[in-house]
Parts: C-alpha cells; sequence; structure tokens
C-alpha cells in the first residue's frame, strides 16, 4: 500500500466566523441585482445591469458636472429660519432642519455657483435631496434667484439640477411664495437673453415642478426619472381612473412633450457642454 496522507482538517471551529463588512454590498431597486457599492459608485452610481439610476447628492452631482476643481459656490452659510414655529408628530421644524444638515452635511436643499463644464463657464443650481427631500423654502428660493441674478450680471447659462419634493410643507405661504418669485426671475433672465438648461433628475415634483423646474429653454431629464406635480398614488384616488403605465417617468414626459430629451448620467456633461454650444442666445 501506497503511503497514507495526513488530513490537514482538524474539525469544526468555534471561533466565530469572520463578519462581512457593512456597506459593501447594495440592492438595484429595479432589477434587485446585488451590486458591489464600489462598482456602482465608479459608475457614476448607475445600476451597471439594468441602467437604473440612483439618488445621488447634491456634491456628488456636482463632482460628475462639472470640470475638476472649477465650482466656486457663493451664499454657501444662508440658512433658513422657523417662521412658523412649525410642529410636526412631536419634531419640532428647528430640529428637522438640524438632523438633516447633520445627515446630508449641507446647511440647505441647493448649492449655488460658479463653474466650469468642458471649458464653458456656467452658474449652476443643484438640489440636495438628502435635505428635507430637496424640498423648497425661503432660502432655497432666494438662492435661485441668487444664481438667476448673477448669470444675468455675469452673462453666463444657467444650469440648474432639480431634484425636490416640492415645495416646504414646514414653511406655508413663505415657501409658496418662491414659486412665484423663481419664475418672475427666469422670465427676466429670458428677456435679457439669458440661456437656462434645467436638468430633471428623480424625483422632481410639486412646487418645484410648477415653477423653475419646467420652465427651461432647453429641459434634460435622467433616464426613469419621477416627474410631476401630485404624486401617482394620490391623482388615482383623487380622480378614480386607473393611470398608463410609466405615468410621470422622464420616458413618458418625452412622449408627450414635456421634456426635450433623456440624457444617461454618463452623458449629461457632454450634452451640457454641446447645448451651451448650440442654443447660446
Amino acid at each position: 500500500m501506497g503511503k497514507e496522507t495526513k488530513s490537514k482538517w482538524k474539525g469544526f471551529s468555534l471561533r466565530p466566523r469572520k463578519e462581512m463588512p457593512e456597506g459593501l454590498w447594495m440592492r438595484c431597486p429595479r432589477c434587485e441585482h446585488m451590486l458591489y457599492r464600489s462598482a456602482v459608485e465608479k459608475n457614476l452610481n448607475v445600476c451597471p445591469e439594468c441602467t437604473y439610476h440612483f439618488r445621488i447628492d447634491a456634491k456628488t452631482r456636482i463632482k460628475y458636472l462639472v470640470d475638476e476643481d472649477s465650482f466656486q459656490q457663493f451664499m454657501g452659510d444662508l440658512r433658513t429660519d422657523d417662521p412658523l414655529g412649525f410642529k410636526f408628530r412631536g419634531t419640532s421644524y428647528k430640529q428637522r432642519l438640524k438632523d438633516d444638515a447633520k445627515k446630508s452635511d449641507a446647511k440647505e436643499a441647493m448649492l449655488i455657483g460658479s463653474a466650469f463644464i468642458k471649458g464653458r463657464g456656467v452658474i449652476m443650481a443643484v438640489m440636495e435631496p438628502n435635505f428635507l427631500m430637496g424640498s423648497m423654502g425661503l432660502v432655497v428660493g432666494e438662492k435661485f434667484c441668487a444664481a438667476v441674478e448673477r448669470a444675468m450680471e455675469e452673462k453666463l447659462p444657467l444650469v440648474v439640477v432639480a431634484c425636490s419634493g416640492g415645495a416646504r410643507m414646514h414653511e406655508g405661504v413663505v415657501s409658496l411664495g418662491q414659486m412665484a418669485k423663481t419664475s418672475a426671475a427666469l422670465a427676466k433672465f429670458d428677456e435679457a437673453g439669458g440661456l437656462y438648461i434645467c436638468v430633471l433628475a428623480d424625483p422632481t415634483t410639486g412646487g418645484v415642478t410648477a415653477s423653475f423646474a419646467m420652465l427651461g429653454d432647453c429641459i434634460v431629464a435622467e433616464p426613469g426619472a419621477l416627474i410631476g406635480f401630485a404624486g401617482p398614488r394620490t391623482i388615482a384616488e383623487t380622480i378614480k381612473v386607473e393611470l398608463p403605465e410609466g405615468f410621470q417617468t422622464a420616458e413618458f414626459m418625452l412622449e408627450h412633450g414635456f421634456v426635450d430629451m433623456i440624457v444617461h448620467r454618463k452623458d449629461l456633461r457632454s450634452e451640457i457642454a454641446r447645448l451651451v454650444d448650440y442654443c447660446r442666445k
């Protein structure tokens, strides 16, 4: 008989298994594939399996769009107040502002500044979806109008990325008044010959949709973005009618003439630069 080989197995170990580090994997809400988080981030936070566009924060959005280190923020310290002393389900508006500022690392739901996109100078206003769902209150409206004014002064295109839950209920009519103010600012900008490009990300809803988001000279949407005023469920329950398939998606809006084009996130930089060259007034 041949020489016996000695088994290296030493029995079952009672030592605890090494835990998988948290945050390595994520599930795509559309195709439900488990995805390696770093691979998704390298793909501009787009699912490599089904091209689902994940929501991204304002700073990441700016990094994807502008030339490296070209974004110069202004009015970054402007913060909202609590004009109504608003409370909801035992939480004050002031406390919610503090919590969301910590969660989002942002002081408000919009960042504004100057930047270059492929060498083209622009003024930008980018919404922060992680701060009170990117909702528009007094400060967001004021910052938007300031961006419009700066674009007029410097004769630069205005590029806005809308990503919002709508007007902010915590500020009541103060928030709703910003719908009219932002729209009036854009009318003045248009009369001055300014170019306004608006990118609609998921979601763009409520008072933001009913004001500045749909007033662009060029309205661009990301694939699959939810775009509308009231939500589909609210509409269906109100009018008691079954809504069409894909209702309020970017694709539905394009088919019905509400947006001009749908652009994959990887192509947004190039497309905005092309629009600036082609559409500059």
